[in-house]
């Protein structure tokens, strides 16, 4: 049974973007946009140029944000506090999960390269607040970002998680290297299964799958 195999674990972590609530939602496309065109503004360049620069920083240092601190020594809050300011209409309650992910054993926790204000919003928005004991932006790690190991030393640091009783559910499979390397058991969430050897399950299901699990 898939059960056994988590039955270690204490502390369950979920990250929120495309992970807590669809992909087809396409609540990070309007992220993307305004950082588009925060970009732009600051940096005086074109949309065009501005979203090459993204979608670079994005690959190249885990998040835009990350990228332009490095390179940019942008200020990171105003950043933040612009490129949430969407529209949370699009998300729909989630009442299933919100029952599996409830369920689960021991606390849950969300931890994002967003903010913890932000995700608040999407729990809100999802009907999931209730069902999580705490919750991590990347504020929390000095706007150090997955899939940095040392973001996830100082989140779980301040968590008092020990990360070989903890399970970490990421859409994003480069974010679950270091997860993984920490001895926790690692989950992707997304559409299509990828082979790589620090990612123990996948599901295209998350209801489903948490479901499984208590």
């Amino acid at each position: 049974m898939v059960a056994a195999s988590f039955s270690h674990v204490r502390v369950w972590v979920f990250d929120l973007d495309n992970t807590l609530y669809p992909p087809s939602a396409q609540l990070f496309s309007q992220i993307e946009r305004k950082m588009t065109s925060y970009v732009a503004n600051i940096l005086n360049v074109s949309n065009e140029t501005a979203d090459t620069m993204r979608a670079d920083y994005w690959t190249r240092y885990g998040t835009t944000l990350s990228g332009l601190m490095a390179e940019h020594d942008i200020d990171p809050e105003p950043f933040m506090i612009a490129v949430h300011d969407i529209d949370f209409s699009v998300l729909s309650k989630a009442p299933l999960l919100a029952e599996a992910i409830d369920a689960l054993p021991g606390r849950r926790i969300v931890y994002t390269n967003g903010s913890a204000d932000y995700a608040a919003k999407v729990l809100e928005a999802r009907g999931l607040s209730h069902v999580f004991g705490a919750i991590y932006g990347v504020e929390h790690a000095n706007y150090r970002p997955k899939p940095e190991q040392a973001a996830f030393e100082a989140v779980f640091a301040l968590d008092g998680l020990a990360p070989t009783q903890g399970a970490m559910f990421e859409d994003d499979m480069r974010n679950l290297t270091a997860p993984h390397a920490m001895g926790m058991k690692t989950v992707h969430v997304a559409p299509a299964p990828v082979a790589a050897d620090h990612i123990h399950y996948h599901t295209d299901n998350l209801t489903a799958f948490v479901s499984q699990l208590s």
